[in-house]
């Protein structure tokens, strides 16, 4: 069995932000000091709200990190992946093999698995998943966020009653983590016959786990009921067999504060922010007995995007590597999240393989930025600032409520003579603003435990947004980008070429991370056992309540 080696750095640097965020690590209660666990009851967790455009349950189609949440723990995957080393580890397939020329992954299933329904989970149900998730990508047009984790996937054959091929058209070292995720979770293939939109609403959707959906209600709530006789569990789960608990309620509440309330009296058991808490609600529920998990979120950091078309002023890289330089992240960071809020130090958060840390080039540096903007010919005019040719160094950045700190980062900016413009969006301008080029900034993210992530925002060949992707860089910057990836990606051991990527990204102003993605949790004292999965969604394995 190939094995994708990580590198120590990303180990070291995942448990030291591990030990700063004080996570729990996911340790049941029998280490907790609660005693042995207990089973029985129902655990109430509370969400941000659904997603208002594409609320969806179904595991191929959703981006909805909340309900990817849920997915996790009623649709097991063929692999697992270590939160702590990036490491991938049997699930439903107990090994795997990856031919010489990376386009054939064969993996021998574990026998005796069933979906929710009864029905077995062998080499056919997979094969046919893979027949789905292609048709689907069809349906979509490209649209479903799973289509982003088959790129080059032509097909799967069986090979006998609990082994299955995957076929590939060209190598993907991705491919393998994919089989980890939420979004490639197996499920009863029947669910296919069904168009997506309904699948979408929880029609079909049947999977393996130690949890079965009981009904997803879009907006308002989502049921999981224990499943008799689970008992193949990934090996990173103390506890492989029965769910301790009986039942799972998960709600939609828009308020923060009323989140945290809830928690705090008593009323939830877990409250699940969006954004992180903040430092006054964090203080109210440790106050409270109640503890805060925390751990960043893998993936593509939270990152402003130029568009580079001509006669835009972020076109020229001088003025976007101003731009970084003109950001103090660290004042950022525990400005608007809190003390203790690590700094982002890369196009990719800390929990990411392959991270390599971009704390010096992403360094306060506002002397820098004016020198680089004086080279650029750009001078301080009224109010300090500045103009070229006789127009104003304004940069539209259009933003909607979700994002956090846009006044403080305008503030930063003006420092340098940057005018950064906060221009609010209406829904549906927020569906075609980068479409159309309408912007000079925008921002956005990517969560998945692999860096292959980033190309779905950076290759306008597989982006989720052609029209960001096309302006994010010029076209012969573009150029080298996709070669960096299309280098990473069919490599048997990718890091060198992702290492050579970040550091690309950053010194060409392609990427301007703004800030670390954490995810938090409040969980009440009743609760033990809780644990993030590596993509920080909640694992319930080991959960228990008093």
């Amino acid at each position: 069995m190939r094995t994708i080696r990580r590198r120590s750095l990303f180990a070291v640097a995942v448990s030291g932000l591990l030990a700063l965020a004080a996570c729990g690590g996911g340790q049941p209660g029998a280490s907790d000091g609660s005693g042995p666990p207990k089973s029985g009851g129902t655990l109430k967790v509370s969400f941000w709200p659904d997603n208002p455009t594409f609320s969806c349950i179904d595991p191929f189609q959703v981006y909805w990190i909340e309900s990817r949440s849920i997915i996790r723990n009623f649709a097991d995957s063929l692999t697992d992946q270590d939160p702590e080393t990036g490491k991938i580890v049997p699930w439903l397939a107990e090994s795997w093999e990856i031919s010489k020329d990376g386009r054939t992954y064969t993996f021998k299933l574990k026998d005796g698995v069933t979906f929710a329904n009864g029905k077995k989970l062998d080499a056919r149900a997979v094969a046919d998943n893979a027949a789905g998730w292609i048709a689907t990508v069809k349906a979509t047009n490209g649209a479903a966020f799973g289509s982003s984790y088959v790129q080059g996937l032509t097909g799967a054959k069986v090979v006998d009653p609990l082994t299955v091929a995957f076929q590939l058209s060209k190598p993907n070292s991705s491919f393998l983590q994919a089989t980890s995720t939420t979004n490639l979770a197996i499920t009863d293939p029947a669910e296919f016959q069904l168009a997506p939109a309904d699948r979408c609403a929880g029609k079909g959707v049947v999977g393996s786990g130690l949890f079965a959906l009981d009904h997803y209600t879009a907006k308002v709530e989502t049921v999981l009921t224990r499943r008799a006789g689970y008992s193949w569990g990934s090996e990173l789960s103390e506890n492989r067999g029965e769910a301790r608990l009986d039942k799972v309620v998960f709600d939609y509440v828009a308020e923060d504060s009323v989140r945290t309330g809830n928690l705090v009296s008593g009323a939830t058991d877990i409250a699940w922010p969006r954004n992180p808490f903040s430092p006054q609600d964090e203080q109210l529920i440790t106050k409270s007995g109640s503890t805060v998990e925390k751990r960043p979120l893998p993936g593509v950091a939270y990152t402003l995007f130029s568009n580079t078309d001509p006669g835009r002023p972020l076109a020229d890289p001088q003025v976007r590597k101003a731009l970084s330089k003109a950001i103090d992240r660290k004042t950022y960071a525990t400005t608007i999240f809190g003390p203790g809020y690590p700094v982002v130090q890369g196009p990719f958060d800390s929990t990411t393989p392959y991270f390599e840390p971009q704390a010096e080039k992403l360094a306060y540096d506002p002397a820098g930025a004016r020198q680089l903007l004086d080279a650029a010919g750009w001078t301080p005019g009224a109010g300090g600032i500045r103009f070229k040719n006789g127009a104003e160094l304004k940069i539209d950045y259009p933003v909607t409520s979700a994002v956090p700190g846009g006044e403080l980062l305008q503030a930063q900016l003006k420092q340098v003579g940057i005018n950064l413009v906060l221009r609010p969006l209406t829904p549906a301008q927020q569906a075609t603003y980068t479409k159309t080029g309408d912007y000079d900034l925008t921002s956005t993210y990517f969560t998945r435990a692999d860096p292959g992530a980033l190309q779905f925002i950076l290759n306008p060949d597989v982006a989720n947004s052609k029209g960001l992707a096309n302006r994010a860089a010029p076209a012969a910057t573009v150029t080298q980008v996709k070669a960096l990836f299309a280098k990473a990606i069919e490599a048997s051991e990718p890091a060198p070429a992702y290492a050579e990527l970040q550091d690309f990204l950053v010194d060409q102003g392609v990427t301007i991370p703004l800030f670390e993605r954490v995810q938090k949790a409040g969980i009440g004292k009743k609760v033990h056992g809780f644990a993030f999965t590596s993509e920080s969604f909640l694992k319930l394995n080991d959960v228990w309540k008093d």
